[in-house]
């Protein structure tokens, strides 16, 4: 799906380009980056990398609990 903002005023749009460019993304990965904070918050889905950072972080010993986790996580959106 394609979103359009019209009428954005000029300073607004140029504090986005600055707030893109200081986390060295481009404005549309920065504008899609805020857009899910808003709307998913902390629940944000999670990447394979940082699911399994996380699994070593808790210290889980079984692959079934691990995926427990992952499924709670997921239904939980």
């Amino acid at each position: 799906m394609n979103l359009c903002i019209k009428n954005v005023p000029e300073e607004l749009a140029r504090q986005l380009r600055e707030r893109a460019r200081r986390h060295h993304r481009l404005l549309q990965s920065e504008l899609m980056a805020m857009v899910e904070q808003v709307v998913w918050g902390d629940r944000k889905r999670l990447g394979h990398e940082e699911v399994h950072q996380r699994v070593r972080e808790l210290g889980l010993q079984t692959g079934a609990k691990a995926v427990e986790m992952v499924r709670e996580d997921r239904d939980g959106r």
